[in-house]
């Protein structure tokens, strides 16, 4: 530890870490629109700037190692300044839409303009136009909101090594694009909309889809049901007021019934449903060493990924579809036929934590007959909006139970909302498969925590089942790249492209609070360490399901609705 000055108070800092570092550390808030948490400071935006004595110019905070006796003023006069025009010269061409904005009240750029006091325009540019790029099913790029930040090229490119965004052009005509200045439909993204979560303005976010559900929910001959994800249940709390961790499922059925669906599903029966499937479909590739490891088929955006850059490796692809389609597969197919009800005369909603889902419920491998599985996805924050435009009281709200027959879950099936929960769960279940027992001991430690790798092994009889979970793209890439090299020890691959999985998905609340992170998983693993139904082959709802539909995992009508297969995929590079 050294000791440094700050605004005429000593305070300590560590040899090796940076102003900004040093200065957030001891409770000093400064500025910042281009620094990100784990990633290599740039100093581009200048916002963080603070006076040092013996220095002639403003020293970017971000990027300035600290050093024994530094004199530092945050705040000073000259700094005050500099920040204030620097918001000021962003402000001068920025479209003034505020009211109408999606980020109004959460936008960095708004901030910054009332932290700083800036109350009247001294500065008038000519402002920035661009036609909103709404091409990409999940995601809409507006470029006259662009700060140039560069934060989306910056998580594209070092988390998820999909590199969609990239600054083309020079000076004052400098803009961020996709390869060849394409609509984000041609590019390689994948939707996953890591690039909506750090962006600071309304340059990125996703599309929207209330206004067609408003619609629906008004015709009626027309019977619209929902599902959500365990993901949103163990998010939505922090932007409805109510305590992190309660568990508010019974909550959020009564908001649904409130807002109008008819009935109200459990994506966590679909998850039961995939662990089951996928057990199955890994110890039959087991008995047969046919195309191991076996690699998740959970995370829309992985699959488009795949389809990409490793199609080689398909046939190691689960073709389990995923907990949405498979609910979405079971309400028009199962459900429609129990209630006696023409699936075309469903609507079918999901509800869950990632854009990427609304470009999967699009794609044609997800119809039957011509049927969609799912006819409309909204995202976390879409539902937040939903509820506050039905004006529903959260707080004074009796609770509901959710529908029959998808309305038991298992604690694994929650858990498929962290990194390493879908490995947990499958383990649950193929060990009971393989040896006609249950775990001794169902939680997996080893498989959870929010590291962006894990691996473990289990004994399962004559079966030693290597596994490895990892979250976010570009750590996938890294062990993808083992397996095609050769590596053979690991049977069964878990990947999410968003990193801890989807509790942090692109279109939950936005979060930069690694404790709030911190919550969400506790959230989840409390769901499973309090459940009473820890095994998803337990779950009554499921084997009824079995005994009177499906007859046995992996069978022709199971492989029918519940599986699907992928398509190689060609974008522009």
């Amino acid at each position: 530890m050294i000791t440094i000055e700050v605004n005429n108070k000593q305070i300590q800092a560590k040899k090796g870490e940076t102003i900004l570092e040093t200065l957030n550390r001891n409770g000093i808030k400064v500025p910042t629109l281009c620094c990100m948490e784990g990633f290599t400071p740039t100093g581009a935006c200048r916002l963080c700037v603070v006076e040092v004595e013996g220095k002639s110019g403003l020293i970017p905070s971000c990027s300035f190692p600290v050093e024994e006796f530094l004199k530092i003023k945050t705040h000073s006069p000259r700094v005050i300044r500099s920040r204030k025009m620097l918001v000021e010269l962003l402000l001068s061409n920025h479209p003034d839409d505020c009211l109408y904005c999606v980020r109004n009240g959460s936008c960095e750029l708004q901030d910054l303009a009332i932290d700083l006091n800036v109350r009247e325009r001294r500065f008038s540019g000519t402002k920035l136009k661009s036609n909103l790029d709404q091409s990409s099913p999940g995601i809409v790029r507006d470029q006259s909101k662009c700060v140039l930040c560069g934060r989306c090229v910056r998580v594209c490119d070092e988390i998820q090594e999909i590199t969609t965004f990239d600054f083309i052009k020079r000076g004052n005509k400098t803009a961020i694009a996709t390869s060849f200045n394409k609509d984000l439909n041609l590019s390689n993204c994948i939707y996953c909309g890591q690039c909506i979560m750090v962006c600071p303005t309304a340059a990125l976010f996703e599309k929207s889809n209330i206004d067609i559900l408003e619609e629906k929910l008004n015709i009626k001959e027309m019977s619209v049901v929902v599902q959500y994800s365990p993901a949103v249940s163990a998010t939505i709390a922090e932007e409805l007021g109510i305590r992190s961790g309660k568990d508010i499922n019974g909550i959020l059925n009564s908001i649904l019934k409130k807002i109008g669906f008819s009935k109200v599903f459990d994506s966590a029966f679909g998850s039961d449903i995939l662990v089951y499937e996928q057990s199955a479909e890994l110890l039959e590739k087991i008995k047969y060493s046919n195309n191991l490891p076996l690699i998740s088929s959970c995370c829309p955006g992985w699959i488009k990924h795949m389809e990409q850059s490793y199609f080689d490796l398909m046939e190691n692809v689960s073709t389990c579809k995923s907990p949405q389609q498979i609910v979405g597969s079971l309400i028009k197919n199962y459900f429609s036929e129990q209630e006696k009800i023409d699936p075309e005369k469903i609507y079918s909603v999901s509800i869950m934590p990632c854009p990427a889902n609304k470009f999967e419920a699009q794609r044609e491998e997800m119809t039957n007959k011509g049927i969609s599985d799912i006819d409309l996805v909204l995202t976390t924050r879409e539902l937040i909006t939903l509820i506050k435009f039905h004006g529903i009281d959260v707080h004074g709200i009796e609770e509901e139970m959710t529908d029959y027959p998808f309305n038991i879950s298992s604690s694994a099936g929650k858990l498929h909302s962290v990194s390493g929960g879908i490995a947990e769960s499958v383990i649950r279940t193929s060990y009971f498969m393989a040896t006609k027992n249950e775990l001794n001991e169902y939680k997996l430690t080893k498989l959870r925590g929010q590291k962006d790798r894990k691996e473990m092994f289990v004994e399962m009889g004559d079966i030693k089942l290597g596994v490895a979970v990892v979250s976010g793209l570009r750590n996938a890439n890294i062990l993808l790249d083992e397996i095609r090299n050769g590596r053979n020890d690991i049977q069964y691959i878990e990947i999410m492209a968003c990193p801890g999985g989807c509790i942090n998905g692109g279109g939950q609340p936005f979060c930069h609070d690694n404790k709030i992170t911190k919550s969400r998983f506790k959230t989840v693993y409390d769901f499973d360490d309090k459940g009473n139904l820890k095994m998803a082959h337990k779950n009554r709802n499921l084997i009824e399901l079995y005994e009177k539909f499906f007859g046995e995992p992996q069978s022709i009508k199971a492989n029918s609705l519940l599986h699907t297969k992928y398509s190689e995929r060609d974008i522009l590079q």
